[in-house]
């Protein structure tokens, strides 16, 4: 539900060259592991057209279903700044892109260096870099950034992405250098994908307002777009800049075609999609199968009117699944967990409410090479037997736990039936007993689960897994709640169980510490919305975070999801191989090759172009 960091995470994924026996090193694009597709001097990406028309608008809609904004400033923690703006307002010191996981390119920053010890890096940013101001972006506007950032009075998220670096460092009015706490491989790439903004944002005549109080004065950024018309919380439209710094360069080529990009705002899905089959927006993101198969139909569908499509990637499959907020003393015991994993019948919801449409979510990620299988091999085991004292023996001893299957075969020993005889044994185990019809403790207390939701959609799921949750005694409730009001509760860790679901990343690294990380489950506002706080955890995020080569990076990534999931933490859902979406036919343009790794939203809002406009623009 929540996707605060889809557009850094997407960027963090990049990759570095290698350093040569030279004390420093500057180069047009960084890798983390070595591969670079462009060479220096490259003209455009390969999944862009760099004849793109520039020109006409693009209407759509968020895919978070967000329901409100009510600010500008998207790096704080109070309130809702509006979809799509960190992305179009601000450029970053480099910029990934959408066929390499592992790699980005000089963007604010003309050159990158790494020290040969990866102790820290130094970008040269690019004489012509300015903001939307027209004042040149310069290195003490970067430090100011990321001063600004990692203070308190930014989301806290930032603080733990940016944890590891030591100093910042303003060498020229145009150089600036980052240190880290350790060596990295990866941390050049995170302070690359560091939001720039000018200094003059909330600059008084004493001084400089706080981040947190910033929150409609308008961000000075230096990103392709700017802010156009506005009615708050429910539409923004953002205005081409045509005189964007960066518009002939070749990481920019062919990219931001539209003079307008418009989101509008609807509370209710349904409302959201007759206003789309009305025409009062251009492109939609369908995430639930049933809708797709049952509502995007219709004489505008069969007319041609409305494109359908599902897209092909090569992403990652993207985790999703009900969490448990394990701070909760009910939620802490692990066949608790488990017990309530087991009442979910996920093959009777496939055929019956999904269409057969997904596959089950196995891990935290799934559909990579980071998946746990099996039983450890030697990589992973190299890293487990040091935490042996501190893993339970089936971490060793057994395959990777896999989601319950449930079988129609009553003989099977694999029925919902037998399902839930697990489960009561389960929560027996654990000091549940069904009193009087209800599943209580040895004090008396009735165990209640209440699922959140924003839009309702889950509700055609929770209804039969809370009827099998009921005959193990449980008391559930769903409720349906705004989603800023969603987004406050979870905030302060106040809830039971949520749905959540984190867009899959084919370079996973430091911003697992902010979901899985100790210190972030203390932190409001942190994604670790579960509470994990592992010793065991911390040490494997520690070996991911500080991997070298991709074959460590792997190994501990392996061994991190096999401890996860062998602590039953969430109830595993489901995920679709496509990306399924609708848009109007006849207004746009969009180029022949298609990128192996993206976001619907991203690649439509960067790289299609207006059909509607005169090809000289």
């Amino acid at each position: 539900m929540r996707n605060l960091w889809g557009w850094f995470t997407r960027l963090w994924v990049v990759g570095v060259l290698w350093l040569a026996a030279s004390p420093l090193w500057a180069a047009h694009a960084y890798g983390q592991f070595g591969d670079v597709k462009y060479p220096t001097g490259f003209t455009h990406f390969g999944y862009v057209n760099p004849q793109a028309p520039k020109g006409g608008e693009i209407v759509l809609v968020p895919p978070t279903r967000q329901s409100n904004f009510d600010k500008y400033n998207p790096f704080t923690l109070k309130g809702s700044a509006p979809p799509g703006l960190t992305g179009l307002l601000f450029d970053t010191l480099l910029t990934g892109t959408m066929d390499e996981p592992t790699t980005a390119y000089g963007l604010l920053a003309r050159d990158v260096a790494v020290a040969p010890d990866k102790k820290s890096v130094t970008f040269e940013l690019h004489p012509l870099a300015r903001f939307h101001t027209g004042d040149p972006v310069l290195a003490a506007d970067v430090k100011f950034s990321f001063e600004r950032l990692t203070s308190k009075e930014a989301a806290p998220q930032y603080r733990t992405y940016f944890s590891e670096v030591k100093a910042v460092v303003v060498e020229g009015e145009r150089r600036i250098r980052f240190d880290f706490v350790r060596p990295s491989s990866e941390l050049p790439l995170i302070v690359g994908s560091l939001p720039v903004f000018s200094r003059a944002w909330g600059q008084t005549a004493t001084g400089h307002k706080p981040l947190d109080q910033l929150v409609t004065d308008i961000p000075i950024g230096s990103g392709p777009y700017t802010i156009g018309p506005v009615q708050f919380g429910k539409d923004i439209t953002y205005v081409r800049d045509p005189n964007y710094w960066a518009r002939d360069l070749n990481v920019r080529r062919g990219l931001y075609n539209f003079d307008r990009i418009t989101y509008k705002i609807y509370k209710d899905s349904t409302a959201q999609l007759e206003a789309f089959k009305a025409g009062e927006f251009d492109y939609i993101q369908a995430f639930i199968a049933r809708e797709w198969a049952r509502a995007y139909t219709g004489r505008q569908f069969e007319r041609g009117e409305i494109v359908k499509a599902e897209l092909q990637h090569r992403n990652a499959g993207d985790f999703q699944g009900f969490l448990f907020n394990t701070r909760r003393t009910k939620f802490q015991d692990v066949r608790v967990r488990q017990a309530i994993a087991l009442a979910m019948d996920y093959e009777w919801m496939n055929r019956q409410l999904f269409y057969n449409a997904y596959t089950r979510v196995r891990g935290f990620f799934v559909g990579s090479d980071f998946e746990a299988k099996g039983r450890p091999g030697s990589d992973e085991l190299a890293l487990l037997e040091p935490l042996r004292a501190q893993l339970s023996a089936a971490v060793f001893d057994e395959d990777v736990p896999l989601p319950p299957t449930t079988s129609l075969d009553p003989a099977s020993g694999h029925s919902l039936r037998d399902h839930l005889r697990q489960a009561r044994d389960l929560l027996q185990a654990a000091g549940w007993t069904i009193q009087d019809g209800q599943l209580r403790n040895a004090k008396g207390e009735v165990f209640r689960i209440e699922f959140l939701d924003n839009s309702g959609s889950m509700g055609r799921v929770v209804t039969p897994y809370a009827k099998n949750l009921e005959k193990l005694g449980f008391e559930v409730q769903y409720k349906v709640i705004d989603f800023a009001l969603l987004q406050k509760r979870m905030d302060v860790f106040d809830f039971d169980i949520i749905s959540n679901r984190t867009v899959g990343s084919e370079a996973p690294g430091t911003e697992l510490l902010e979901r899985f990380g100790s210190k972030a489950a203390d932190t409001e506002g942190s994604g670790n919305v579960i509470g994990i706080k592992s010793p065991v955890v911390d040490a494997l995020l520690d070996k991911a975070v500080s991997a070298q080569t991709r074959p460590q990076l792997v190994a501990a990534l392996r061994a991190l999801d096999r401890v996860l999931r062998h602590g039953h933490y969430v109830v595993p859902h489901w995920y679709g191989a496509v990306h399924r979406v609708a848009w109007r036919a006849g207004k746009f343009g969009k180029p022949e090759v298609m990128p192996l790794y993206y976001q619907p939203e991203a690649w439509v809002t960067s790289v299609w172009w207006s059909t509607q406009v005169d090809k000289k623009n």
